[in-house]
């Protein structure tokens, strides 16, 4: 790669390739700290096909610190429709297997988060995005403008794009690129990026549906998944998009290599919907399903996140929640480094906090869909007799004990912790690892814990600027060392003082250093004798 040591005045602080969720996500999270960058997005913006479908909690907490949250919540299924996922041999056959979901959609708050996961599908949650980076001014966003190379400099990267409607070619000067383009992606492959793990796992068709209150059409009642199994195996699934008259039919296999003629497509839909259902068809799309986590998410000053470095399963809706968990972790090391306060090992702690995250999340989505049923109890599935009944019966119970967890994945969502350079553990031993269940603790580099400060206030709101040293109880040491040294450095920190025994007891211990993505950073009993070490630490800069 040729390197320049040329000055450029010009440059773009960060420039983000793809206006998905991923690239709108970190727009506007570096928007919202006065961070100016620039995206680009070869379409127009439009989603024309249903994609992502799960704003998992953390997203949620996410979209709560940006101030969309509510939008997210109206936008998707109507709070009261029912988050069910029902298991039936198909809509005229007899259902075998429900598992409800009761901490899932509406605006209730939950013990441990202020915002419950929700149902909002790319086609509302990709604008809510746009307008949210829109209101940025030293945001830029630019549609119809393709990228195509890059050349890596001393001081940054020097980005071609191709402007679509014009063809004109331009270059475009960057300190920092992050390629969020998606799993096509050609940065990757130019830096050297391999990706691990199975480019393909199954083929699949998902055909967009109009169906009007389809729940009128059947007797298994309203609910967000309906999976349908035959004496055949799993066939297909029908899935809530707007809570109304939208809907996502799923299939797989060896056929759907290829794409399907109008005839196949119809006889596709007839199957799984029966005779008796009236549908549209609004658009078709083929996908392969992938288990692929690259062995790098980063070549300074370019940084990959979402599609790029991990492809999952979609069972479970970790996809994109994963790669916003990206956006959020790279959004303040990149503003940290812009300012000056950030050290050389505070971006290089991206690949080290999110590679771990991606490997589990992708080894879960896998696990979720490789899970398999005794075919021989399958072959019985159909039948009405009582040996079909029983077979149903003992298929029905491994669902609810086994798969479960495909949709309730607090763990997942909240759980994850980082271990790298800019986290000080304190030599406690890391919580049990579930992806269902949620323990709330300060143990560094865990979310910080939720609680009410006041009425409709978390801590959570407290975090998301600056570093927050929490000072929980009425003994709680003296901060004023720590805030000198942090001050010293340039770091932004702000203290924040409570009694409140709730409060107390969730973080453990009377100094809490909260970083601005919310996780912790450091905990202890004391300010250290050394306080500009610990903020050298956390910085990035030991």
């Amino acid at each position: 790669m040729t390197v320049s040591t040329q000055a450029r005045p010009d440059q773009v602080p960060v420039l983000i390739i793809g206006a998905g969720p991923v690239g709108l996500g970190l727009a506007a999270d570096l928007g919202s700290r006065g961070v100016p960058c620039t995206i680009i997005e070869q379409g127009d913006g439009t989603i024309y096909h249903p994609r992502a479908n799960t704003v998992n909690s953390r997203t949620m907490e996410f979209c709560r610190r940006w101030g969309i949250a509510q939008e997210v919540r109206e936008s998707g299924a109507p709070p009261d429709f029912p988050q069910d996922i029902v298991y039936a041999t198909g809509f005229t056959g007899p259902e075998f297997a429900r598992i409800a979901r009761p901490t899932h959609g509406g605006h209730r708050p939950l013990p441990t988060t202020p915002e419950r996961p929700q149902r909002c599908n790319q086609i509302w949650f990709d604008p809510i995005l746009r307008k949210l980076v829109s209101r940025f001014p030293i945001v830029t966003q630019r549609y119809g403008c393709r990228f195509e190379s890059f050349e890596m400099l001393e001081d940054g990267v020097i980005a071609t794009v191709r402007d679509v409607a014009t063809d004109t070619v331009e270059k475009i000067s960057a300190r920092y690129v992050v390629d969020c383009s998606g799993g096509h992606s050609g940065i990757g492959k130019k830096l050297g990026v391999k990706q691990e793990g199975s480019p393909v796992l199954s083929y699949h068709l998902n055909i967009f549906l109009k169906i009007k209150e389809m729940w009128t059409h059947h007797d298994k009642g309203k609910a967000a998944f309906y999976f349908l199994i035959d004496k055949n195996g799993a066939y297909g699934s029908v899935i809530e998009i707007d809570g109304r008259e939208l809907w996502r039919l799923g299939v797989h296999g060896e056929a759907y290599k290829e794409q399907p003629s109008e005839e196949q497509l119809n006889a596709v839909i007839k199957r799984a919907l029966g005779d008796d259902i009236p549908y549209e068809v609004i658009s078709a799309r083929r996908w392969i399903c992938r288990d692929l986590v690259a062995n790098q998410f980063q070549a300074p000053p370019i940084f990959l996140a979402g599609d790029c470095v991990h492809q999952h399963a979609p069972s479970g809706g970790f996809g994109m929640n994963t790669g916003m968990g990206d956006a959020v972790d790279l959004g303040w090391k990149l503003a940290g480094a812009l300012a000056g306060w950030g050290g050389p090992g505070l971006l290089n702690s991206y690949q080290a906090e999110r590679r771990p995250v991606a490997q589990r999340n992708v080894g879960e989505a896998t696990d979720n869909v490789t899970r398999s049923t005794d075919p021989a109890l399958i072959a019985l599935i159909e039948d009405m007799t009582p040996e079909g009944e029983a077979a149903r019966k003992t298929i029905g119970a491994e669902i609810v004990g086994t798969r479960s967890k495909t949709f309730i994945s607090d763990g997942i969502a909240l759980g994850y912790r980082y271990e790298s350079s800019i986290v000080i553990p304190d030599g406690t031993p890391a919580p049990r690892d579930s992806v269902m269940d949620y323990v709330q603790t300060s143990r560094p580099g865990s979310r910080a814990p939720h609680a009410w400060v006041s009425e409709g206030k978390s801590t959570l709101d407290l975090f998301g600027r600056s570093f927050v040293l929490m000072r929980t109880g009425s003994d709680a040491p003296d901060p004023a060392t720590l805030v000198k040294a942090a001050k010293a450095r340039g770091v932004p920190l702000d203290v924040v003082s409570t009694t409140d025994p709730e409060i107390a007891r969730l973080y453990e211990r009377p100094l809490v250093l909260v970083r601005p993505d919310g996780h912790v950073a450091w905990r202890g009993a004391a300010i250290p004798d050394n306080p500009l070490a610990l903020i050298d630490a956390i910085r990035g800069a030991v």
